[in-house]
């Protein structure tokens, strides 16, 4: 399949798997074009009418005909669910440990941020052999993150993440275009995945500008915005302590039980009153339009950090 050439490279993990299935789905596919074409043309010769007043016989039904047409493609249409929802469940959700990396995307172009505080601008360096997680977000209009020698494509959408993963399994350049029409230059939305050997992306990693990491950002934003003067470390303050919370269960006004996840945080955010925590009341003002899409994901990855942390008590709060 290498030598097509209407396929790209296989540059990743999954890229296999898919392919498996698209020639699948290919050779079904021409196969009964082949045969429905063959029998129509069959049918055209075989049956046709030779004089003016020649009837066919009436032809009531075939039962076992019927069971058979019925059944095949049943079955055809059965291993095409199980397959594909077999290569959806394994590739939906990232594995433990994943390398996570954020992604904005821009009327025309694409933000991403390292943990460690790198950015970048169009380029994404990733090591060879480690999976990766992007959680992905836009600021104005849906985007969608298409690189088609991983495989891997996700709609990137305006108020919310969505999240997609890869392991790269070739180094070298690959293209990441943006897969959904955003707008007159959506031609241009286009830039590069850059797969390292380790060694090397570590090499690219400590040597680029010096920077503080997303925690650290994160930690002065929520400092200058005020948050630390309600979220304090011993819940005594008028939101809750935010140590220990993230991943956990939230317990909310009226009896539901929420994770403390990306989504949740930013919801609390943005819109602080959709989501009330039992024992506090809805005061908290929205920062919506207050903060940019990287301060935000700057205050989830502190706040993340925060949730390796035991809560104080509120004696040790006063120490």
């Amino acid at each position: 399949m290498q030598s097509m050439p209407f396929q790209p490279e296989q540059a990743s993990s999954i890229a296999k798997s898919v392919d498996e299935l698209y020639l699948f789905l290919t050779l079904v596919t021409v196969f009964f074009t082949a045969l429905i074409f063959s029998v129509i043309f069959y049918f055209m010769i075989r049956y046709r009418r030779r004089s003016p007043g020649e009837r066919p016989k009436q032809i009531e039904g075939n039962f076992p005909l019927e069971v058979l047409w019925t059944a095949i493609p049943t079955l055809i249409v059965a291993v095409i669910f199980v397959w594909s929802s077999m290569l959806y469940f394994k590739n939906s959700e990232a594995p433990k440990g994943s390398m996570e990396i954020f992604v904005t995307g821009k009327q025309w172009m694409w933000k991403i941020e390292h943990p460690e505080g790198q950015r970048e601008i169009n380029e994404l360096h990733v090591p060879l052999g480690r999976p990766v997680k992007l959680t992905m977000t836009s600021e104005d209009v849906i985007h969608d993150f298409f690189v088609p020698a991983f495989r891997v494509k996700k709609d990137v959408l305006p108020g919310r993440y969505t999240s997609l993963w890869f392991t790269a399994t070739k180094v070298g350049t690959f293209h990441l275009f943006c897969a959904q029409y955003c707008g007159a230059f959506h031609a241009g939305m286009i830039g590069s995945i850059i797969v390292q050997e380790p060694d090397e992306y570590e090499r690219w990693l400590a040597g680029g500008t010096p920077g503080e990491s997303m925690e650290q950002a994160g930690e002065k934003v929520f400092q200058s915005s005020g948050c630390s003067t309600c979220h304090t470390p011993d819940g005594a303050g008028l939101g809750p302590s935010l140590l220990g919370v993230y991943g956990k269960p939230v317990k909310l006004v009226g009896g539901e039980t929420v994770t403390a996840d990306d989504a949740y945080v930013r919801e609390s955010i943005l819109q602080p009153k959709a989501k009330i925590v039992l024992g506090y009341t809805p005061i908290m003002p929205t920062f919506q339009g207050q903060l940019t899409e990287e301060q935000i994901n700057n205050v989830i990855a502190y706040i993340r950090a925060l949730g390796k942390s035991q809560p104080k008590s509120k004696e040790e709060g006063k120490q």
